[in-house]
């Protein structure tokens, strides 16, 4: 059974990647610190220090399996002006009331609604999805509908 490709952006990978890379070093490593100490305690059939330094690890390497799994499936999407708005895309939006905002489509995995970067899988993602400069977008919000005007499409 071949699995669904993850698309993402080449940041989005990158990030993924490292967080991969201090999971294995830096995170095992302290792990095996902590139950090195809570072994050297002495009982471990009744050590909480060593309990939860197994969990630690035990979510730790769900995780970095999890990620590894993420990355072989990845997809990474380049940008192209040309088809407007797609995967990577900051596209700069002005509301009915005139409010200016940028939004990045970003992958799933990449999502952070705080900071701007939405994914091209929400219904927000998929209303400026192809969208150019001048478009006007209508799109369903939990609040009601929104309509937008597409300021600008950029690439970095």
């Amino acid at each position: 059974m071949t699995q669904e490709r993850i698309t993402m952006t080449q940041r989005g990978y990158d990030k993924l990647a490292e967080t991969l890379h201090h999971l294995k070093t830096v995170r095992r490593e302290q792990i095996s610190e902590y139950m090195g100490i809570a072994i050297a305690d002495g009982d471990l059939s009744e050590s909480a220090a060593y309990d939860e330094a197994r969990m630690q690890q035990s979510e730790n390497e769900t995780r970095i399996v999890e990620i590894e799994n993420q990355l072989e499936r990845a997809e990474i999407i380049a940008g192209d002006a040309s088809k407007g708005a797609g995967l990577g895309a900051k596209i700069k939006v002005r509301d009915e009331k005139g409010n200016e905002r940028q939004f990045e489509l970003v992958g799933t995995y990449e999502v952070d609604v705080p900071n701007g970067r939405v994914s091209d899988a929400s219904p927000f993602g998929q209303a400026l999805a192809g969208k150019r400069e001048g478009d006007k977008v209508t799109v369903q919000l939990p609040k009601g509908t929104a309509k937008f005007e597409v300021l600008a499409v950029t690439y970095d």
